[in-house]
């Protein structure tokens, strides 16, 4: 179960580096833009997110949440997202996909119908940042079922008897939150404290994939390398706001962009 997700950390570790991971919002700043995104990243990519545009985040700082209200005031559904997948999954260049998004949308949505259409469009996992352990167990067994990886979040503040439990109900990838900020601040903690609490996490579970989220620019991310996996989403969102204010065409900046940042992991 779950391939696609642990095959994309083994090929990285075989080429000894960490995965690199890309959250964009889903329809930013268009649908079709959003798609084309996606599609000019993906050679250099291992593990796509795909946020849930939403418009009372709980974690999105101000690029992200930017992007997210792009991508509402064109109209952005659900069922629009599922055809994002499904038409990105086609690319021969493809890479395992990941959505993140809020459980309260889910729900609305009917969680057996959205995770059906999940598993229709080829979607590798999910991450649901308002649905925590231990609250999170049943719904994590049902995409279990469905052949989809459920991602546990950690952070700083977890304690280590919580730490053993959440790791233990974990699928094939936990994401650690680097600092107690929202995304796209500067990185307050450093990168050796980082480090330090990943190995911690390491420690209990070897074997389980472990990726760092918030803080990770091309700044920071040669300095965080011994990662399973690091995630750039707000860096990647300023750049297609940016791009947008400088009438640039984002889906040529932003892939450039990720080049860099793979030159930089490797």
């Amino acid at each position: 179960m779950f391939n696609s997700i642990s095959e994309a950390f083994k090929k990285a570790k075989k080429e000894n580096r960490p995965a690199l991971l890309t959250y964009t919002v889903a329809g930013d700043s268009t649908k079709k833009k959003s798609l084309e995104i996606l599609n000019s990243i993906s050679k250099n990519v291992d593990i796509c997110e795909l946020g849930f545009p939403h418009n009372t985040p709980i974690a999105d700082g101000g690029q992200i949440q930017t992007s997210a209200y792009r991508a509402i005031k064109n109209g952005i559904k659900i069922r629009d997202i599922f055809q994002i997948v499904k038409k990105f999954k086609k690319n021969k260049y493809s890479k395992p996909l990941i959505l993140m998004g809020y459980y309260n949308m889910i729900y609305q949505y009917g969680e057996n119908k959205f995770l059906n259409d999940c598993k229709k469009s080829k979607v590798d996992g999910l991450i649901v940042v308002d649905l925590p352990w231990p609250e999170n167990k049943n719904f994590a067994k049902k995409c279990k079922k469905n052949s989809i990886s459920f991602i546990q979040l950690l952070s700083p503040t977890t304690s280590k008897a919580r730490l053993k439990k959440i790791i233990k109900d974990s699928h094939n990838m936990i994401y650690y939150i680097s600092m107690l900020s929202t995304t796209g601040g500067k990185l307050k903690v450093s990168p050796k404290k980082i480090l330090f609490n990943y190995n911690e996490i390491k420690k209990i579970s070897p074997k389980k994939n472990c990726v760092i989220g918030f803080g990770i620019t091309e700044k920071t991310i040669d300095k965080l390398k011994k990662a399973d996996g690091l995630v750039v989403g707000s860096a990647i969102c300023k750049e297609i706001t940016r791009s947008l204010k400088n009438r640039q065409n984002p889906v040529i900046n932003v892939s450039k962009m990720v080049t860099k940042l793979k030159n930089k992991i490797l």
